[in-house]
């Protein structure tokens, strides 16, 4: 086996990294322009997957008031997806002269991503029926012929833990349920993980930062062109290639950084 062969999976050593991975995107501040970097945001993991040979599936897209998105979900499936992908979980920073402003000024927008493994019949989360509330309404925005034609999508609500889950990608109602408990299995999964890791380090009087409102990388269009990520000082001018999806140079530092955890 080559070296480089060698380092990545050690990289990718850590115990659900080989599983394929949810992707959550959520504009922060930053009004409309915000809206537009979750939209580019989203055309950046899309890329950066199908160039490595993953599969996308979009399970669910929130689209804005006059541009970008409101929110969306995605699965990327593929060997190792969460692996590479949790690199990238955090806050992701816009710095632009706003296509949205008419007189032309530099804005800063913001924009969450969230990414969770997905869980396999290895994994066992219990739910009961009754702490689930199920709504079903009619898809919404682009999808095809079946779009506000039948109550298709799926929202379901687990109660205990808050925990919101919408599918509309599929034609069938029961599919995307199917797909819709499939997520909320992984966020159940995942919230129990990081209280155990931070009880833990509460434990051993270490603390955890887990925090999504850190900044991790900034994407800077003006005054000059540079993506630079705060974690590891690793910055690139080509700004284009990156939100074309060349991200693996940012991914391979960051977990060399963190020995692979």
């Amino acid at each position: 086996m080559a070296v480089a062969d060698l380092e990545i999976q050690m990289m990718l050593s850590g115990p659900d990294d080989h599983r394929n991975a949810i992707i959550s995107i959520h504009p922060g501040a930053g009004g409309v322009d915000a809206q537009d970097w979750a939209e580019m945001l989203l055309r950046m993991f899309e890329r950066w997957a199908e160039s490595n040979g993953y599969k996308v599936e979009l399970v669910d897209r929130q689209d804005g008031e006059g541009a970008g998105i409101k929110s969306a979900t995605c699965r990327v499936v593929g060997e190792a997806a969460y692996g590479w992908l949790k690199s990238e979980r955090g806050v992701h920073r816009l710095v632009r002269i706003s296509p949205f402003d008419a007189q032309s000024r530099r804005h800063t927008a913001f924009a969450s991503i969230d990414v969770i493994p997905e869980v396999d019949d290895d994994i066992k989360v219990e739910i009961e029926d009754k702490e689930l509330k199920i709504d079903t309404f009619r898809a919404s925005g682009a999808g095809g012929q079946h779009v506000n034609v039948t109550d298709s999508a799926v929202r379901i609500r687990h109660v205990p833990s808050g925990i919101v889950v919408t599918c509309q990608d599929e034609r069938s109602q029961h599919r995307n349920r199917d797909k819709a408990m499939r997520i909320l299995k992984a966020r159940l999964h995942e919230q129990r993980v990081r209280e155990q890791e931070e009880k833990r380090l509460a434990a051993a009087g270490t603390k955890l930062d887990i925090d999504f409102g850190s900044q991790i990388r900034s994407y800077v269009l003006a005054p000059y062109r540079m993506v630079k990520d705060h974690r590891t000082d690793f910055d690139v001018g080509d700004v284009d290639r990156v939100l074309d999806g060349d991200l693996t140079p940012f991914m391979k530092r960051w977990l060399i950084q963190e020995g692979g955890a």
